[in-house]
């Protein structure tokens, strides 16, 4: 169907802040246009003012919802005019040992300029089928709940 690609850069430095340790900084380059600059989280030792693994997780799966959501509703008749999400990971420590996403909460906020208005039931289907629909929620194991606003 289709393929993604990522480029990862890492090259070795002395941490900033913590002699004797390395700098956690990356580089993800997704084209030559597109390239964010990453860190582990900064309870890990990174840089807090650059995105890390698990925030980059949250944001795909809360992009994935919007998007597929927003194609939802324009395949029946309404009309988005903004959406926005406070999306939240929350890291656990696993019985068998070390951490994982153990859940992700969208709290999707959304506004139609259409005519056609979804009702609460009708707007939780919306985010029903999005949330089934996902690419990305359908490729991890990590619980997810949306809470609609």
């Amino acid at each position: 169907m289709s393929e993604h690609f990522a480029k990862v850069l890492w090259v070795a430095a002395d941490h900033v802040e913590k002699p004797g340790t390395y700098s956690r900084d990356l580089e993800i380059e997704f084209s030559d246009q597109v390239k964010v600059a990453a860190s582990a989280a900064s309870d890990y030792l990174g840089s807090a003012e650059k995105a890390d693994p698990e925030q980059l997780l949250v944001s795909a799966l809360a992009s994935c919802h919007m998007l597929y959501f927003l194609a939802i509703c324009e395949g029946q008749g309404y009309v988005v005019s903004r959406y926005s999400d406070n999306a939240k990971g929350i890291v656990s420590k696993r019985e068998e040992g070390g951490f994982w996403v153990s859940e992700i909460i969208l709290s999707p906020k959304v506004e139609f300029s259409s005519e056609k208005q979804p009702d609460p039931k009708a707007l939780e289907r919306l985010h029903h089928r999005a949330h089934k629909g996902c690419f990305i929620a359908n490729s991890i194991k990590t619980a997810v709940k949306v809470e609609i606003a």
